[in-house]
């Protein structure tokens, strides 16, 4: 009796010693079994790489293997086949020619799916293979309606007797009272159009949303990797409920248009909480919001997988081992200080150990960590609240940030009193922090009696793995930066794809420059040394600079040169590697 084709492929699998067959009796089991298919079996238990089998299937069966991101899909083919069929069989209409229709399948075994289809659409039916996660991304793109369509569609079937009217003059719009705002926040519109820029900020990994009025329209941004980007504009006429509906989601008051606010509130979106914080700020042509983005899912609050450097990392760890002192995290806003402290709170805390922090405003709410939300406008400043701190017996304690005299003067009595001070500060270096520090009236001693530790950070965007590639630097900007390749080296960029949304980045990661108070170091603070004369001393204690680690990371293919100069522009002139 001539075998089967599931047989022979399962043979030709063993053949090529990809698949041991005590492992294919395995999968066999587990299918009579539960049912299902036998490459979904197989690559599930991790037996076979889905692109072996495709490779594999595609011999066999004599069906060609295409790759969908080079075709450009007729919306008319699309429609031939249902959303809620497609996802189930993880199929895609190609093409359609005369009656046969074109089918990409990531398992073209599936003679279930090829004989639905046929009935489905009354066509011939032509197979062909690609990968899974091929045919998954197609259908996000062709099935998935996004948020352009969904806001043209929204605002198009909103009609003239609305609440909501689009202004025709392009002037002023007059704010409605607070009655008028209650209706327009509870129009189905405005809680589509609201819901769909937070569910596009998420799909976009974004870190902060800006809603911004404009003379005649509205202007969404988001802060992707970084770098902010332009979402669809809707109508300047939505502006007022669009706010107001985010000022009710986080109890704010929708009737107050002069003062800013802030607040905050939380969604579910896919099966996971997702924190937002909200600013609102009156502008000459409106409330301008702010939303900054807490997704738990995406922070990484482990500092092994912040992309520090080892040494680095060890100067870390070893500070925070410490049982008294301070350690400072210093950069501009959103290079990831707090995520550092959090990092490091997390690697540090124990059940034996009382952690307080008090921050403006909590950013993630941790298991065992006892967080205050600092309220100047009711007097519980960083100051009145450390003090309280101070009588909770803690052993650590995190200051979200030092912006005046008297916070620091208390945080570091606090460290040199026998507790573990950690805290940011806005400053561009890491030597830049003691000078800050003096500025701010700390004395020289309390300094080199208090400080472990102070590091510099910013966050690069990393190259899109899908579409990196090797990229030729001038000779005269390597001579410029002095740098010298070896001759197995070399730089890389991204060339721009789908999965990047053509910017040739996707994530980021973290550099940071430490600086650690050395006796020689504190000696040069004691003396009122000028900062470059103590970040040369540090640098020949082995202190990397920010530069120099970006170039690093540039060299190791993780992000490109362009980049590492773009965040450490003016803060390292002198030699590197």
């Amino acid at each position: 009796m001539a075998p089967t084709l599931k047989e022979k492929i399962a043979q030709v699998l063993i053949d090529k010693k990809l698949l041991k067959e005590e492992d294919l009796k395995k999968a066999l089991d587990i299918q009579k079994e539960n049912g299902g298919s036998l490459s979904d079996i197989l690559a599930g238990l991790g037996l076979v790489s889905r692109n072996d089998l495709m490779v594999i299937l595609s011999k066999e069966l004599g069906i060609p293997p295409i790759n969908i991101s080079r075709y450009k899909i007729d919306p008319s083919v699309i429609k031939l086949i249902p959303k809620k069929i497609v996802r189930h069989y993880q199929i895609l209409p190609i093409s359609k020619m005369g009656d046969t229709l074109t089918v990409a399948m990531a398992d073209p075994l599936n003679i279930f799916a090829l004989d639905d289809i046929k009935t489905l659409t009354g066509l011939k039916i032509n197979p062909v293979i690609t990968s899974e996660k091929d045919i998954k991304d197609a259908i996000d793109q062709y099935y998935e309606e996004n948020m352009n369509t969904a806001i043209e569609k929204i605002v198009e079937d909103m009609t003239e007797t609305s609440e909501i009217k689009v202004v025709e003059d392009g002037g002023p719009e007059p704010a409605p009272d607070s009655k008028d705002l209650m209706k327009m926040v509870q129009d189905a519109p405005v809680v589509k159009i609201t819901n769909l820029i937070l569910a596009e900020a998420i799909t976009l990994r974004a870190s902060d949303v800006l809603i911004e009025p404009l003379e005649t329209d509205l202007r969404i941004r988001y802060r992707v990797d970084g770098m902010l980007q332009e979402g669809k504009r809707p109508p300047k006429a939505l502006h007022n409920a669009i706010v107001s509906r985010l000022k009710v989601m986080s109890d704010l008051d929708i009737s107050e248009r002069r003062l800013p606010q802030d607040g905050r509130f939380k969604i579910r979106l896919h099966g996971r909480e997702i924190d937002f914080r909200i600013s609102v700020l009156p502008s000459s042509k409106g409330e301008k919001v702010a939303l900054r983005i807490l997704d738990k899912s995406q922070a990484m609050l482990d500092i092994q997988k912040l992309g520090f450097d080892r040494q680095s990392l060890d100067a870390i760890k070893k500070a925070s081992e410490k049982p008294h002192g301070m350690i400072l995290m210093c950069g501009p806003t959103g290079c990831g200080k707090t995520t550092t402290l959090y990092s490091i709170l997390a690697d540090v805390n124990s059940p034996e150990d009382n952690v307080v922090t008090v921050e403006d405003p909590v950013e993630y709410m941790i298991d065992g960590l006892n967080q205050v939300t600092a309220r100047p406008s009711i007097g519980l400043t960083f100051a009145s609240a450390l003090r309280s701190i101070l009588r909770q017996d803690p052993d650590i304690i995190m200051i979200g940030e030092i912006r005046d005299f008297e916070t620091v003067d208390i945080a570091i009595k606090s460290a040199l009193t026998g507790h573990l001070v950690l805290s940011t500060l806005h400053t561009t270096t890491a030597t830049g922090s003691i000078v800050r520090l003096i500025n701010m009236g700390v004395e020289p001693f309390l300094m080199t009696s208090s400080l472990l530790l102070v590091g510099a950070q910013r966050l690069v965007r990393k190259i899109c793995p899908n579409c990196k590639e090797p990229l030729s630097v001038e000779k005269g900007v390597l001579e410029r930066l002095n740098i010298k390749l070896k001759s197995d080296q070399t730089f890389y960029k991204g060339k721009g794809c789908k999965a990047c949304l053509n910017t040739g980045y996707k994530g980021r990661v973290g550099l940071i420059e430490v600086l650690t108070l050395t006796p020689a170091i504190k000696a040069l603070i004691l003396a009122g040394a000028q900062e470059h004369k103590i970040r040369e001393l540090a640098r020949k204690e082995g202190m990397k600079t920010l530069r120099e680690i970006g170039i690093e990371n540039a060299l190791n293919g993780v992000t490109t040169l362009d980049e590492v100069l773009r965040v450490t522009v003016g803060d390292q002139d002198l030699p590197t590697v």
